[in-house]
């Protein structure tokens, strides 16, 4: 079932009243904004995967789809990879404590370097002008996670649409980061995926009060292309 792309009326509402209205960041500019891909791996994405996100394959043509039109505006394609060594031996706090015992090894094997579950999905349209970032945490933007905050900012890129998988997890901490880190972040309700559609929009009713605009790929590529005549890319 695809994922819910709206936030709950109630927060709607709410927003309303406190705001006005829900867009924080209006007149998107192409030379600003980067693309940012989160975790569409084998592990996550593919079938009966020891991680597997059934959803996330279901956003797989949206987020292709939304790559090539950024690629067009010259929009920077980031396409971030969680990645451990083996054993993951670098976050085993995690692996020792959220991951049920049964399953521990197999799901930091799952994401070693040497493993094909680790690797993109083969349905993922990544082209050799695209970045890819390594991440050894859920959020992309905390100090020895990755390298996602100096490419960006070297970039000139303030504004960040991610998408991805999980919405709840991985792509809802490095948004709440990334926003903390003063950039502009929009998450993408129809290029992101949870295990479930009460997740996933309980992420997106959390990220639009504090963190981030929530809006479509649609609107978002309009906007971009509205305003790509003035774009330095």
């Amino acid at each position: 079932m695809p994922q819910p792309t709206e936030v709950s009326d109630f927060v709607k509402e709410r927003l309303a009243l406190i705001r006005g209205g829900l867009r924080l960041y209006k007149d998107l500019q192409p030379g600003d904004t980067a693309f940012v891909v989160i975790d569409m791996q084998n592990a996550f994405v593919a079938e009966g995967g020891v991680i597997e996100v059934p959803a996330s394959r279901e956003i797989i043509p949206v987020i292709n789809r939304m790559a090539a039109a950024c690629r067009e505006l010259g929009v920077p394609v980031i396409w971030i990879r969680s990645h451990h060594p083996k054993g993951g031996s670098d976050w085993r706090h995690f692996f020792d404590h959220f991951v049920r015992p049964e399953r521990r090894e197999a799901a930091a094997a799952a994401l070693s370097d040497d493993a094909p579950t680790s690797r993109f999905h083969p349905d993922m349209d990544i082209r050799d002008e695209d970045y890819i970032v390594f991440k050894n945490r859920y959020s992309c933007m905390i100090p020895g996670s990755s390298s996602l905050e100096r490419l960006v900012r070297s970039l000139g890129c303030d504004t960040l649409l991610l998408a991805g998988t999980k919405t709840n997890i991985c792509v809802e901490s490095t948004a709440r980061d990334a926003m903390m880190l003063d950039f502009r972040v929009v998450v993408l309700s129809d290029a992101t995926a949870a295990l479930t559609d009460e997740e996933h929009q309980a992420s997106l009713n959390v990220l639009i009060q504090e963190f981030a605009d929530i809006l479509v790929t649609g609107e978002v590529l309009d906007e971009l292309r509205a305003n790509a005549g003035g774009a330095d890319r």
